[in-house]
């Protein structure tokens, strides 16, 4: 599974864009953000993302999870976001 990595300076859009297309091509994505503002551009990017395939005929199940991770020799706490891409239910 591809892992992104999220700063608070991420940019929602462009990561909204990236997930979106390993939604349609591998159907599984593990986000990784460290800190409030990552986790803000995370979300925002996942709520984004659905908008980008919900015209492919998919939607998005997110498990969010703490973990640790070690940066600089220095454990951090960090958010994972897997994300699943999941077929949208045809109404009717």
């Amino acid at each position: 599974m591809e892992v992104l990595r999220v700063s608070g300076n991420s940019k929602p859009n462009a990561l909204a864009g990236a997930v979106a297309a390993l939604l349609r091509s591998q159907r599984s994505v593990e986000i990784q953000a460290i800190g409030p503002a990552a986790v803000n551009q995370s979300v925002k990017a996942l709520a984004i993302a659905r908008g980008y395939i919900a015209g492919d005929g998919l939607d998005l199940n997110v498990q969010p999870e703490f973990i640790k991770l070690d940066v600089d020799h220095e454990e951090r706490t960090a958010m994972r976001f897997v994300v699943r891409a999941i077929a949208l239910l045809q109404a009717g």
